[in-house]
């Protein structure tokens, strides 16, 4: 059942637990990402970024996720991630999305209070969350061509900022980076404390992936309440399909020769990230 941002990031903070968030493309990891999330009875963000939804891509994959949401059992949220341009925030809004992402981290911090609240101006009549970063959140971009560095997110001016804004949730810089790591990182735990203190709204962790166990236990034990998943759902197809391409034994491949390992790898993954963020049996 399609579910606001709001509704289970509030019941995740009290909780003390964080719902993961996977970024989606195509109807396979739709249907692997929702089938493992039900079977582990688990709340999930399924989340589309703007470069992905080009074209058709509006139609297809947000119709896609609301049509199948309905078929489950378990809260599901619709989600925009990382969009810079209110005209995507609109069009998310008429199309259905119930969450949607404002990234204005890499403007000056006016600037970013003005374009969060615009979007909150813009979604909250419609009941649709909003999410908005402070801080950045650095690393490398989709295509891996341009390498962003991080910066930490200040906790004096978490309370202005969503007080000035609206806004229901906050990504925060606290080390992690997108795409694939150089190096592991090391979480600033410490700031983590401080920006929950001062935070009267759940927080969000971007760049989940390859982020070491402990210190994803530690960071939703101190405050996060969402996970953003990327990387690691594209590393488990990339090693489905390279078995499916070793197994494969006809020139005319049934598609569940093609697909099936690239849905069981990607569903290890879920189950394994639902099971670190403590989200299994919250639905």
């Amino acid at each position: 059942m399609l579910v606001t941002a709001r509704e289970v990031l509030q019941e995740a903070r009290h909780g003390a637990y964080a719902i993961p968030g996977f970024d989606c493309v195509e109807d396979v990891m739709v249907r692997a990402i929702l089938e493992e999330a039900e079977a582990q009875r688990a709340p999930v963000f399924m989340m589309c970024l703007v470069p992905d939804l080009q074209g058709n891509g509006w139609a297809y994959l947000p119709g896609l996720i609301r049509v199948a949401a309905e078929h489950h059992r378990i809260p599901v949220v619709l989600h925009l991630d990382h969009a810079t341009d209110l005209a995507d925030i609109r069009r998310a809004v008429e199309l259905g999305f119930t969450s949607v992402m404002i990234d204005g981290s890499q403007l000056p911090l006016e600037e970013n209070i003005a374009l969060t609240r615009e979007t909150v101006r813009i979604a909250h009549p419609k009941g649709v969350s909003v999410e908005a970063e402070l801080g950045h959140v650095g690393g490398a971009d989709l295509e891996c061509t341009v390498q962003a560095e991080n910066v930490l997110t200040d906790p004096a001016e978490v309370t202005r900022f969503i007080e000035e804004t609206g806004v229901d949730s906050l990504a925060v810089s606290i080390g992690t980076s997108h795409g694939v790591y150089r190096s592991l990182p090391t979480l600033h735990i410490d700031r983590l404390k401080e920006l929950s203190a001062a935070s009267s709204v759940p927080l969000v962790l971007h760049g989940g992936s390859g982020t070491p166990d402990e210190q994803i236990r530690e960071a939703v034990a101190h405050g996060i309440c969402k996970l953003n998943i990327y990387a690691d759902c594209r590393i488990a197809m990339g090693r489905g399909l390279k078995r499916a391409a070793q197994e494969l034994k006809r020139v005319d491949p049934l598609p569940q020769q093609i697909f099936g390992p690239m849905k069981e790898e990607l569903q290890a993954v879920v189950r394994q990230k639902i099971e670190l963020l403590g989200t299994a049996g919250r639905a």
